[in-house]
């Protein structure tokens, strides 16, 4: 029998599963986000998501406030257990939070001052602003970024989803960031790291410590809990 003062952990994960984790923990981006204005469409915030995870961006945003989020669709395939969506409750709420955390926003928006989205430098921390699927990004949201980009279109049609369009600019990104090294560094910090790695692999044990006030135990070189003392 333990003492009592340690606490032991039955449940592991397989030394491959843990390795996997932990490289695509490796390469997420805590400065490359989305911030999406009233996208009210299940699977078009699904597809969003879907591609976030793809590029490793660490976590997304959005704002809804007269109908909610929307529930996800199955053409998440489960990237919402690996992207966290940060609900916030209105889009001057949601730019000011981004701005202190100097996030540079750029409104996928058509303007006479919009840039094309491969002019674009996302190598600094940079938040993609995606409007609701109808009539695109707000005039308010609009006024309050940094700047407008867009995709150039060659056919009859003016734009693309926004789903496909937060896929072509978050590719551009993700090119950008492969060219300047920044997926062949540990880019959170330890304590982000370590919060983050504890819930994926063991997320009944993370939320146990949660809802206890527990902080959450050390894991051992393949991914087994150690005891605590």
């Amino acid at each position: 029998m333990p003492s009592a003062s340690k606490v032991v952990y039955n449940n592991t994960v397989t030394p491959r599963r843990y390795q996997r984790i932990r490289q695509v923990l490796n390469r997420r981006q805590p400065d490359l986000t989305v911030l999406m204005e009233n996208v009210h469409k299940p699977h078009n915030l699904s597809a969003i998501l879907r591609t976030c995870d793809a590029v490793g961006v660490f976590e997304a945003h959005a704002v809804n406030p007269t109908e909610g989020v929307p529930t996800f669709s199955s053409t998440a395939q489960g990237s919402e257990k690996w992207v966290p969506l940060q609900v916030q409750p209105d889009i001057n709420t949601a730019i000011d939070y981004l701005k202190k955390r100097q996030f540079k926003i750029y409104a996928a928006h058509f303007s006479q001052e919009s840039l094309d989205y491969c002019h674009l430098d996302y190598t600094q921390p940079t938040a993609i602003l995606l409007g609701t699927e109808k009539w695109g990004v707000s005039e308010e949201a609009a006024a309050s970024v940094d700047g407008h980009i867009m995709v150039p279109m060659l056919g009859m049609v003016h734009s693309l989803n926004v789903s496909v369009a937060a896929a072509v600019i978050l590719f551009e990104a993700q090119r950008q960031r492969i060219n300047a090294g920044f997926y062949e560094q540990v880019r959170l910090d330890p304590q982000t790291y370590h919060r983050v790695l504890l819930e994926w692999c063991y997320p009944e044990i993370a939320a146990s410590c949660r809802r206890k006030g527990e902080s959450y135990p050390p894991l051992g070189l393949e991914g087994e809990i150690l005891e605590q003392e």
